[in-house]
């Protein structure tokens, strides 16, 4: 996977501060989902209507705390593995 910068566009546009259901409803939708949707078709897809500004701040929030990914394409790409980063952790250095 190559990631690219996503573009979250929100300078221009009128956003609120996302409630933590809000933002855990898009996390699980991502993560449901990962690799079929890009950013417009998401926010198209998911099962509540949100704004597009708080959708945008969500994205970045999601993006800032290494959860999602895009691939060359620009598809939304759910990478947070707490699982993996723990065995990878924990595991001898030879």
């Amino acid at each position: 996977m190559v990631e690219q910068e996503l573009k979250f566009n929100t300078a221009g546009i009128i956003t609120r501060s996302p409630r933590l259901e809000t933002i855990q409803l898009v996390e699980k939708f991502i993560e449901e989902y990962s690799g079929e949707y890009k950013k417009t078709e998401l926010f198209q897809k998911l099962p509540k209507k949100i704004m597009w500004g708080t959708f945008n701040v969500i994205l970045k929030y999601l993006w800032d705390n290494n959860k999602i990914g895009i691939d060359k394409k620009g598809y939304i790409v759910y990478i947070w593995n707490p699982e993996l980063i723990e065995k990878l952790k924990n595991r001898k250095a030879y």
